[in-house]
């Protein structure tokens, strides 16, 4: 279960010595092809890391043979010689798999305003290249973990072709992605503008939902590559609801790891005039403080979602809004219904849905609370 699962992928995971822990901090996915597609999307963030300067030209074409991923360093407002490192790097990788360095993507995640060692990256791209192998993926999804407690990945497995992804990122969870990397291969046989088409409509409903903290990473990638070895092509709408499902597990296990965090919370806004409506007001509870300390101190301090929802431009009467936690409606029409102490938030998983009554429009939001440790990981950890 990992980008290796799909044919025409091999990976590595290596320590090339960027953290001081010595753990792994390099990964390398090639795509042997025979067609080598791909489509990305990148953090909306206009404060760009310098892999994501690369790797927008990169992706331009539509063409990419390799991704290298490095954890242990951003090489974010690192200036030229950041930029010279990056440009480097993904020429290491196209000396060692005999590829032009312009379809190199490159991706690191870590401390922003440090420079990289640029000949511990060298070298460790020429081990990593050196151990590829069909077995790799589960090695390069540990090689690109930074906070997170375990690797991510995830699998699809259709009618003769896959989907595998690998993800990593525990804190700075917002929309327009977050302080994820996430790659995702398929050997389904698609063009790049069909990747595209695909992979902007899985990314809107899944990583752009996941709204942690609301801080927006400057390193932020999402890449989709496709082998084409299976030799079959599944229809756009198929691949894109597969994609869909993969990127929603993808998103699932980045809240689930969230720093810190004692609850996943899933906001379930229904009866919206439109979907648009739907996702601000399922935001505007995901980044409400008040209503997330609320949760991890295990109350179902329903007063707190209307007054977050209400700071919104939906368009909705705030007076018959329907609330319900964990399957107890606590709000009906903008007043107390059920007794809140019905509310059982011990568990993990707080379902909360909230009803508009203004269409038929629904989205969904995923985040966490806000806890003791979230403020001590990130107060003891430079980011």
């Amino acid at each position: 279960m990992s980008v290796t699962t799909p044919l025409g992928f091999e990976a590595a995971g290596v320590a090339a010595g960027l953290k001081a822990s010595e753990a792994p901090d390099l990964a390398l996915v090639v795509n042997r092809g025979p067609r080598q597609s791909a489509a990305v999307v990148f953090t909306s963030n206009r404060a760009k890391a310098n892999p994501i300067l690369w790797s927008e030209r990169v992706a331009a074409n539509g063409t990419v043979s390799a991704i290298v991923l490095n954890s242990g360093g951003a090489n974010c407002f690192t200036g030229e010689q950041g930029y010279r490192t990056t440009e480097a790097t993904a020429q290491a990788v196209g000396r060692a798999l005999a590829v032009s360095p312009d379809d190199v993507l490159v991706c690191s995640t870590g401390l922003i305003g440090e420079q990289l060692d640029l000949q511990k990256l060298e070298s460790g791209v020429e081990a990593a290249a050196g151990g590829l192998s069909r077995d790799g993926g589960q090695d390069a999804a540990h090689a690109i973990m930074t906070t997170d407690s375990r690797p991510k990945q995830a699998l699809h497995e259709g009618q003769g072709w896959s989907i595998g992804g690998m993800a990593k990122g525990a804190g700075m969870l917002a929309p327009a992605l977050a302080t994820m990397l996430v790659v995702l291969t398929t050997d389904a046989d698609l063009e790049a503008e069909e990747l595209d088409e695909a992979l902007l409509g899985a990314v809107r409903v899944s990583f752009n939902r996941l709204d942690s903290d609301g801080c927006t990473s400057t390193n932020d990638q999402v890449t989709l590559l496709a082998s084409g070895a299976s030799g079959i092509r599944p229809t756009v709408r198929e691949f894109t609801d597969a994609l869909t499902a993969v990127c929603l597990d993808l998103a699932t296990q980045l809240m689930q790891d969230a720093e810190g965090a004692s609850h996943d919370i899933t906001i379930e806004v229904r009866g919206a005039a439109t979907e648009d409506d739907a996702v601000e007001v399922g935001r505007s509870v995901a980044r409400n403080n008040l209503f997330k300390t609320a949760v991890f101190g295990n109350d179902p301090n329903w007063g707190r979602v209307l007054a977050a929802i209400g700071t919104t431009s939906a368009d909705f009467d705030p007076y018959a809004v329907d609330v319900t936690m964990n399957g107890v409606r606590v709000c009906h029409a903008g007043a107390p219904d059920e007794p809140r102490d019905r509310v059982d938030l011990t568990p993990r998983d707080l379902h909360l849905v909230i009803d508009l009554f203004a269409g038929e429009a629904t989205a969904t939001v995923l985040t966490n609370d806000l806890t003791h440790d979230y403020v001590h990981e990130n107060s003891a950890y430079s980011s």
